[in-house]
């Protein structure tokens, strides 16, 4: 009993103790000081709008292929008995050089029986001729009531005769032309300045008229299609009927040997229909001496090369060229007004490049772009600007390049097209 009134006690003193300290605290307490809350505002890197006049390039690929290709075919028949040195499939030959022959002994005869067969109609001719005047002095020695009708009269001086000689010596003059031709294309020339694609004859070998002997494409120009889609179109300026009417000179390369090798190419025309397959219009560039002839020590762009293009198209005026990871969804961006509020905007963008963007629509001249990106809580925010640099010096040069679209079916469409 004793120990429980002990226990009682202490614990009283205890809370009485515990209550005199708080009361000396709370009466101890310095007075509450009210403090207006800081606002510190973000720091952010902006670019300020300059607009520009850049101009479009497009990209496209093709396959290059010759400008004129040729199946030479015999014309007459005959064993080849004699062909070039370098009738090998590769090798360049001029215009007019000898390919081969075909035995033309058969066609010397003819020839030979072509000319006697004109001398001997230019013989009955002049004696034709020779009866006519003789009949003729005739005809004037008889008595005027004895001449009969014109009929009878051109009978009496062998006018049919003569008509008949006259005509037996062009025909012979036919045969002797002919037989001239067929001499002649017993020796088979180059057409133009060429490169042997194949090879269908041999020394020795007889072939008849129509036998396919060499097949030979020109080396002194070249041509590569290239597919433009639809949705590029607009940013060329595509040529009428004529064709271009002025110098358009576009850069073609392509990667040989790890290295990129480059050639100047000149548009020409385009097609002027859509392809049905993969609703592309092809331009056509061609490309002046592709196998370096007449410039030794250039790089050849062979036949069958598969190139990338560059076509040079219209100028935009008005365009504000900026960074690509600032374009936000929707086509918006971070603008800072007059006050240095943050606004969310809408604007129009031309095409997308790359890591840039080309803005046509939406942003005034000298308006500030935020380069940093920061949260949509911040929309209506003061901020404080730490650097600010013209958009025109973000870039290198103001040019706008168009990647080829990942058009499988075109590109496959195109290669098929040119090697065909």
């Amino acid at each position: 009993m004793a120990s429980i009134k002990r226990q009682a006690v202490i614990s009283l003193a205890l809370l009485c103790a515990a209550t005199a300290v708080a009361a000396m605290l709370y009466l101890s307490k310095p007075s509450a000081q009210i403090a207006e809350p800081e606002y510190k505002p973000v720091s952010i890197d902006v670019t300020t709008a300059v607009k520009e006049t850049v101009r479009v390039t497009v990209q496209a690929q093709g396959t290059v292929g010759a400008l004129r290709e040729t199946a030479i075919m015999a014309e007459v028949s005959g064993r080849i008995i004699e062909t070039a040195e370098n009738l090998v499939v590769g090798s360049f030959v001029a215009e007019g050089d000898v390919l081969l022959r075909i035995d033309p002994r058969d066609y010397q005869t003819s020839l030979l029986r072509a000319q006697a067969s004109v001398e001997s109609a230019e013989s009955n001719l002049v004696q034709e001729k020779g009866r006519s005047a003789v009949a003729q002095r005739e005809w004037e020695k008889l008595p005027s009531g004895s001449q009969r009708s014109q009929e009878a009269k051109n009978l009496y001086l062998r006018k049919p005769q003569l008509e008949l000689a006259e005509a037996q010596l062009l025909a012979a003059k036919a045969d002797l032309n002919t037989a001239r031709d067929r001499l002649e294309r017993t020796i088979i020339r180059a057409p133009y300045n060429s490169l042997i694609r194949a090879k269908h004859s041999e020394l020795g070998q007889f072939v008849g008229a129509g036998s396919r002997l060499i097949d030979v494409f020109s080396v002194d120009q070249a041509e590569v299609r290239l597919p433009i889609p639809q949705s590029k179109l607009d940013y060329l300026e595509l040529p009428g009927v004529e064709g271009y009417t002025e110098e358009h000179v576009i850069d073609l390369y392509t990667d040989v040997a790890g290295q990129i090798k480059h050639w100047k190419a000149m548009l020409h025309r385009t097609e002027g229909v859509f392809d049905d397959r993969s609703r592309v219009l092809y331009t056509v560039a061609r490309i002046e001496d592709p196998y370096a002839l007449s410039s030794p020590g250039a790089e050849p762009l062979r036949l069958g090369t598969f190139v990338n293009a560059d076509i040079e198209g219209r100028e935009f005026s008005s365009i504000v060229v900026l960074p690509r990871h600032i374009l936000r969804a929707g086509n918006s961006l971070w603008i800072v007004d007059d006050s240095n509020i943050l606004r969310n905007r809408q604007v129009s963008v031309l095409r997308t490049d790359g890591d840039e963007i080309f803005v046509s629509a939406g942003l005034a001249e000298g308006e500030q772009v935020s380069l940093t990106a920061v949260d949509n809580s911040l929309n209506g925010q003061s901020i404080s600007i730490n650097n600010s640099t013209p958009s025109d010096e973000l870039r290198e040069e103001p040019s706008l390049t168009l990647p080829a679209e990942a058009d499988q079916q075109a590109e496959q469409a195109a290669t098929a097209a040119v090697a065909q």
